[in-house]
């Protein structure tokens, strides 16, 4: 490690900025890990690690192939990731953002028991059964068909609705808030590869809506006369109907609370274990991210030249440099932050005098960021030559282009006004010779006498004494 990096690195951990970002990185973290877990996208993350991995190496041994791979499929690479990624980073949003804490939830020990008692006694009779309780994540999006019910639990009810003659017994059963709201609902089908291949299609529905929401699902199985329980993208069976009361109240409970609480004993711990990797999985990332934005690197970047502070009786003349190259030095992030647009080499004419002279380019004549140096500069001079401004009166000659149609020839042309007063500049000390023009006159389309206006075409270091050209009248006489 450069010492300039692992300064960086010190400066940027003391303060609390650093503490909030690789907090604020840390949550992120622990939420991915618990959703990819309850998706069952690992294999995914499993690859792009690998491909992380593979770019480090070849970073370190400056393997310039697999850079230039890595370097020009990056961009794409992200896009495709949030692409492949999309509900699992939606999921990570949706359960940021559940803070609502809810105050109207179903958490009557009283109702657990009799869904309890309705399911054992479905599987009883090998009937199969979906029960569906939502959590604190909406699940609206992810049902489909059903008959809306706004009933009152009851046995008789259940019993009814997961009837073989019932139109609405391959579907699931919705209760929220104490009621049965909606029932023959189709779930989404599970796509992981988690469950047994003796389960049906009720499993895999049940599996895949517990992969997408935090709802708490119970199938009974008509085959097997068994039920398992479906939560968090995972699955058990229900052997003891106490656990099951218990585990419907427990989730009651939860949604009813804040979005994250601790649990008790041994998983306490194995969550307070995560936290502590994601923690330092979060300041790994910051520290390389701080040691690569540390990293001192050198750059070329063109700017254009300014002149500044230009005397009123003198005027720059002939060629004069229009851009300088400037080749810097600083860390990646002070480097990437500069702006060539927003940057110019300034160059001072306050104290110029007529003729040649030589103006020296340094770091005085640009502003350049507080930790970036300027190593070189080319051109590092420039020769200009600055002239005496005169005032002089010049002729005004009309541009004459093409000829006359065949016989006829030009008798006479006046132009008005003949003669207009210019500032130019002077040439080892005698006023030069300067011509104005008229804009284009095309005389192959001029039969008889014409009265043309014209605009005055100058070179570019004259310039009028009004501040304005006048307009030109042309009056061209023609005769045989």
């Amino acid at each position: 490690m450069e010492t300039s990096a692992f300064t960086a690195l010190i400066k940027g951990i003391i303060g609390w900025k650093a503490v909030v970002d690789i907090v604020i990185i840390a949550a992120g973290l622990f939420f991915l890990y618990h959703t990819l877990l309850r998706l069952g996208t690992w294999r995914i993350v499993a690859g792009i690690m690998l491909a992380s991995f593979l770019f480090l190496i070849a970073n370190f041994l400056d393997l310039k192939g697999l850079e230039w791979i890595f370097g020009n499929v990056s961009q794409v690479a992200v896009i495709a990731l949030v692409v492949i990624f999309q509900p699992e980073l939606r999921k990570i949003f949706e359960r940021a953002a559940s803070v609502r804490r809810s105050e109207i939830r179903d958490a009557g020990a009283e109702l657990s028991h009799m869904i309890v008692d309705s399911l054992i006694k479905l599987a009883g009779q090998r009937r199969g059964a979906i029960v569906v309780l939502p959590g604190k994540e909406p699940i609206k999006e992810w049902l489909s068909g059903g008959f809306k019910l706004d009933a009152k639990p009851s046995i008789p009810l259940i019993m009814s609705i997961f009837d073989p003659n019932s139109p609405g017994h391959d579907g699931a059963l919705i209760i929220q808030n104490g009621k049965f709201t909606r029932f023959g609902v189709r779930l989404p089908v599970s796509q992981s590869s988690k469950l047994p291949d003796e389960f049906g299609t009720r499993h895999h529905a049940a599996m895949g809506l517990a992969e997408k929401s935090d709802a708490l699902a119970v199938v009974v199985s008509e085959e097997r006369g068994k039920i398992s329980m479906f939560d968090k993208g995972k699955f058990r069976q229900v052997d003891d109907p106490g656990k099951l009361a218990a585990t419907i109240i427990s989730h009651w409970k939860h949604t009813s609370s804040y979005p994250f609480e601790l649990p008790e004993g041994k998983k306490r711990w194995l969550v307070f274990s995560q936290m502590f990797v994601s923690l330092v999985l979060a300041v790994f990332f910051w520290s390389a991210l701080i040691i690569a934005q540390g990293e001192m690197l050198e750059k070329i970047v063109t700017v254009p030249v300014e002149y500044t502070a230009s005397p009123a009786n003198l005027i720059l003349v002939g060629d004069k440099q229009k851009e300088v190259r400037l080749h810097l030095s600083g860390s990646k992030s002070d480097l990437d932050s500069i702006n060539p647009s927003e940057l110019n080499v300034k160059i001072d004419l306050s104290k110029a005098v007529p003729g040649k002279q030589i103006f020296l380019i340094s770091g005085e004549n640009l502003r350049l960021p507080k930790n970036v140096d300027l190593l070189d500069m080319v051109p590092s001079s420039m020769e200009l030559v600055l002239a005496a401004i005169v005032e002089q009166e010049v002729n005004i000659k009309p541009q004459l282009v093409g000829k006359l149609p065949a016989g006829l020839k030009i008798v006479k042309i006046d132009v008005i006004p003949q003669k207009v007063k210019v500032l130019s500049p002077q040439a080892d000390g005698r006023s030069k010779a300067v011509d104005v023009i008229t804009t284009p006159i095309y005389l192959e389309s001029i039969y008889n006498d014409t009265s043309l206006y014209c605009k005055i075409i100058a070179p570019p270091a004259v310039q009028p004494v009004d501040k304005r050209w006048p307009d030109v009248e042309v009056v061209i006489n023609v005769g045989n």
